[in-house]
């Protein structure tokens, strides 16, 4: 059986799933086209890693479908050399589209097993410009505030004052709020004088776990 032509998979991905469904910013564009996401995904999943849909990467997790990716890092409006926090490393294919951007990425994943194989997958990449932390995503990474951009890859049920309180002026959030089966992606951004918020679209993501819950083993 011959091998998928990834790259020719690629950049069918940008075409199809992104450029043909709105996505405008070259930045995100460029970027996905070179981050090579089958590398992101098990083995086995390898020949489906440009599908339009999501995939999983164990410990019940998974890598979004790339519009999804595509349109919240795109929603961040990220300056040049932005300073990004990301919560829910997962395999660490969003983080290595940002870093492929230009951006200083700091990325909080709460198990330690998937802290570890991103951080291991970036730096085979040569995508240094990320730093993994393995803790609460909720409470953000307060010692690195303040962020032009958070992204989070959980549905929360509601917007965590932590992370707000970590934007900085200008800056914009992307987060799922909802329920399980309920979920909108919302913008947060912080203005001179208050804090917008803005309903994007429906999503659905696995859940948030705060520190209250019980972690998964890692």
């Amino acid at each position: 059986m011959r091998a998928p032509d990834f790259d020719l998979l690629r950049r069918q991905m940008v075409r199809d799933q992104l450029v043909e469904r709105g996505i405008r910013d070259p930045r995100v564009l460029e970027a996905m086209g070179k981050v090579r996401r089958h590398l992101f995904v098990s083995p086995e999943h390898q020949p489906e890693g440009y599908e339009d849909r999501p995939l999983p990467i164990g410990f019940g997790q998974t890598i979004s479908q790339p519009y999804i990716v595509a349109y919240m890092i795109e929603q961040l409006q990220l300056p040049p050399e932005g300073k990004v926090l990301e919560v829910g490393t997962g395999s660490g294919y969003q983080a290595a589209v940002l870093a492929e951007m230009g951006a200083r990425v700091y990325s909080v994943e709460r198990l330690p097993a998937l802290a570890r194989q991103a951080g291991q997958r970036l730096r085979e990449l040569g995508l240094r410009a990320t730093e993994i932390h393995v803790g609460d995503g909720s409470g953000g990474w307060p010692e690195q505030a303040p962020f032009d951009g958070i992204v989070v890859a959980a549905c929360a049920p509601r917007v965590p004052d932590a992370l707000v309180k970590q934007l900085a002026e200008g800056g914009r959030m992307v987060i799922p709020i909802g329920e399980a089966f309920s979920q909108s992606l919302t913008l947060v951004e912080r203005c001179p004088d208050r804090i917008r918020t803005e309903t994007l679209c429906g999503c659905l993501f696995v859940p948030l776990v705060e520190e209250r819950d019980d972690p998964l083993p890692g």
